[in-house]
């Protein structure tokens, strides 16, 4: 038994008996109201601990009483979830009725021992032809999609997902995972993959912008505790998260209610800890593979922040998205020498294909250079080699823009 000494926002202080103390992330209810629901976070002093609401903090006060339930926040998981689009209390979206809960999995998983960790040599083609050329993904791999606001980071998302569902047959499902977007975005790609006939091999679970920190901080764990069910059910997963970094800053949120010294650019000091409880777990092991692909928000087209840098240590590709290649009216708008892949190597992809990319990036590289001197005095002063390496780079710039499906009804151009 508890009593609550303070509540500010989102954040409720618990005083506990000396020998009453309960685990970290324990659901505790209120003595007089047991749906009024809160979450053991951290300790704050000698049986003291700040807890983040799971409910409305209206009726907390100080002195009521709360009642340790001994078990942490749990979310539906298996088979009955393919199809069904939830938050992170298991509460359907899709007028359906309730999912069905006989299998339910806690939020926080143990990561996989090394020693037990598989990875897979195997490419995996999005039909995205910047992404497959010079940022493969691996199968079991971790693939993440930087961008700021408006670059297409959700259309391109969307549509390597729209493309790898629609290819992949047989034991293969995937978990959507929406943290802290826009509820516009997540209609959109609920009724995309209603049209496309794949709904059926989806999960969606969704924390939107307007929820507050807690919902998005435990969206994402409740999104990675479904993975993990499918891949210990011996089914391989293709986990699509948007947007990652919202994880990130509903952290940074709950830590600064609890008044945490920040660190770095004004970051929770445990964001290392944090992104790396979500990308240890999302792992292969002998049952199956889980393929991550995450939209990564870059605040201010700042790539050097400290929360992106910590996501992006955890990635085996990066994709990048830029703002100018965006204005020049090339979708997608992927940063080609900004991108690349641990996969881009001959042991992985074909000598040809290696070849090729790393001929595509000197071309380019070269462009780029070439670019003042055409702004300066124009292309009729290059060199002829030179004027020839100028025009093949703009042509491959062109050849690696295509028309989307998912973006067909905007465009009026079918995809491909």
């Amino acid at each position: 038994m508890g009593v609550i000494k303070s509540v500010n926002g989102h954040i409720v202080e618990v005083q506990f008996a000396q020998d009453g103390n309960p685990d970290i992330n324990n659901v505790l209810t209120l003595k007089d109201s047991p749906n009024v629901m809160m979450q053991v976070y951290k300790s704050s002093g000698s049986s003291a601990f700040y807890c983040i609401t799971l409910s409305n903090s209206e009726k907390m006060y100080r002195g009521a009483e709360v009642v340790d339930t001994g078990s942490s926040l749990k979310v539906p998981v298996g088979d009955a979830t393919l199809g069904r689009i939830m938050d992170v209390f298991g509460r359907t979206m899709d007028g359906k009725g309730d999912v069905d809960r006989s299998i339910e999995r806690s939020l926080y998983g143990t990561p996989q021992k090394l020693s037990d960790v598989v990875l897979d040599q195997k490419v995996l083609e999005t039909g995205i032809k910047a992404v497959d050329l010079f940022s493969p993904i691996l199968k079991g791999g971790k693939a993440g999609f930087f961008g700021g606001s408006g670059v297409g980071k959700t259309i391109l998302l969307t549509e390597i997902m729209h493309n790898i569902i629609n290819s992949e047959v047989g034991n293969t499902v995937s978990v959507f995972t929406g943290v802290g977007e826009r509820s516009r975005e997540g209609h959109e790609l609920y009724d995309e993959l209603k049209k496309s006939g794949v709904l059926d091999k989806v999960a969606l679970i969704y924390g939107a912008m307007g929820e507050s920190p807690t919902v998005r901080f435990l969206t994402a764990l409740g999104g990675v505790a479904m993975a993990e069910q499918f891949r210990d059910a011996k089914k391989d997963v293709l986990f699509f998260a948007d947007n990652i970094f919202r994880f990130a800053q509903a952290g940074n949120e709950l830590a600064m209610l609890m008044d945490t010294i920040p660190s770095e650019d004004g970051y929770q000091p445990t964001l290392v800890s944090e992104i790396a409880s979500i990308h240890e777990r999302l792992v292969s092991n002998n049952n199956a593979s889980i393929t991550s692909l995450e939209a990564i928000y870059v605040p201010a087209d700042d790539i050097l922040d400290q929360a992106v840098q910590t996501i992006l240590d955890h990635l085996d590709s990066n994709v990048v998205l830029s703002r100018d290649v965006y204005m020049e009216g090339r979708m997608p708008s992927i940063d080609i020498m900004a991108s690349g892949s641990l996969a881009l190597s001959p042991d992985i992809v074909s000598t040809k294909h290696y070849a090729c990319a790393l001929y595509a990036q000197t071309l380019l590289k070269k462009a780029a250079s070439l670019d003042r001197i055409v702004a300066l005095v124009g292309e009729a002063e290059l060199s002829e080699d030179d004027r020839t390496a100028y025009h093949r780079a703009k042509k491959i710039k062109n050849y690696m823009t295509q028309n989307f499906f998912v973006a067909a009804n905007q465009t009026g151009r079918p995809g491909s």
